[in-house]
């Protein structure tokens, strides 16, 4: 097949020998003239009366926490006409896109998980003055974000030992999964925190952030991210509120003599020896969050030949793992197994370590 430039260069050949052909040359220009005419001339204007009735072609979004809610209608609409609504309130505006489109533009995160409802008035205008007659009311949800993204919002705002770095556009405020990485914080992080994080995965150092934001906004700190919960995390997010606090960790050695060692941003700080749960009774391996702490308190239970105890005025007490505890309390030794289950220290150090083991906080028990 020739190339295309080589087709039309046969076109203009054909042109010259119609043209010095006299009456060819004629018929050819009223053939051009012919073809001309649907481009040259303009297509009538749009009067009153050539709209037609008014309806609305599409409501959006669909379902996509990033789409923007828009309202396209078949015909312009007038400049007087009333705009849609949206029940729940939600603080924003409405803009004209175009003649036809009108956008919201919203001054706050919509709430996830809440049902919303989008109400196109009859009273709608169009140019004309033509009214819609019939309201249309369409309903969307803003999605609750996926484990992925509520890591990316607590690293965003400070509760996680990593920040999240993103990459190409990036939705601050939004439940979508974003485009980025985690890195840590610091330098060195204690391997009982490295071999437990997993971006895709609510694991306990999720779980220790979320009770760590849920503390700070007044929830009950039961680590579930809940439609509220994402309220808040996202408002958070677009009001800069961001953790002040330093990131602390506790670790509990039971290898003899057995230690406890605070981290402060990953620097250990403290250290203290300690006493953990005897055969009967050991302190459980793993890490867990704290969950509740008193200043003092009285504890009670059960021993191992069957009787009770009640003990008043342990000091400096914080709940991570049911019914153990890092608090103070007097033996005439530490840093072996003594207690029932919970993590003893002198009162002196107990009151040292206190001030840094907020709700939230992780302790690994190895």
């Amino acid at each position: 097949m020739a190339p295309r430039h080589a087709v039309r260069a046969d076109r203009r050949r054909r042109v010259r020998l119609a043209i010095a052909g006299g009456t060819l040359a004629v018929l050819a220009a009223i053939a051009v003239t012919i073809a001309l005419l649907p481009s040259t001339i303009a297509a009538p204007s749009a009067g009153a009366g050539t709209f037609g009735p008014l309806h609305v072609r599409s409501v959006t979004p669909t379902g996509s926490p990033d789409a923007p809610l828009r309202v396209a209608f078949n015909n312009p609409l007038s400049a007087t006409s009333p705009m849609p609504t949206i029940t729940p309130s939600v603080p924003g505006n409405w803009a004209h896109l175009s003649a036809s489109v009108v956008s919201f533009r919203a001054a706050a995160p919509m709430s996830p998980g809440t049902l919303y409802t989008v109400t196109v008035p009859a009273t709608t205008k169009q140019v004309d003055g033509q009214l819609l007659h019939v309201g249309v009311a369409r309903h969307f949800s803003v999605p609750i974000g996926s484990t992925l993204r509520l890591n990316q919002v607590l690293a965003e705002l400070g509760y996680l030992p990593l920040r999240f770095v993103p990459t190409g556009q990036f939705h601050a405020t939004s439940t979508a999964v974003q485009r980025g990485t985690f890195t840590w914080r610091w330098s060195h992080v204690p391997a009982g925190l490295t071999s437990l994080w997993q971006p895709n995965v609510a694991t306990v150092i999720t779980v220790g952030a979320l009770k760590a934001f849920q503390d700070d906004h007044n929830f009950v700190t039961d680590g579930v991210a809940t439609p509220q919960v994402w309220t808040a995390l996202l408002h958070a997010v677009a009001t800069h509120q961001v953790d002040k606090l330093s990131y602390d960790y506790v670790d509990v050695n039971t290898a003899l003599p057995q230690t406890l060692t605070l981290y402060v941003n990953m620097r250990p700080i403290y250290h203290t020896l300690v006493n953990t749960g005897i055969g009967s009774r050991p302190t459980a391996l793993g890490t867990y969050p704290v969950y509740v702490r008193y200043l003092t308190t009285t504890m009670s239970g059960t021993n191992p030949d069957g009787s009770h105890y009640s003990d008043p005025g342990i000091p400096w007490v914080s709940y991570f793992n049911g019914g153990d505890a890092l608090h103070g309390f007097i033996r005439g030794s530490y840093g072996w197994p003594q207690s029932l289950g919970c993590v003893e220290m002198p009162f002196a150090n107990a009151h040292a370590v206190f001030p840094y083991t907020p709700i939230g906080t992780l302790v690994t028990v190895r």
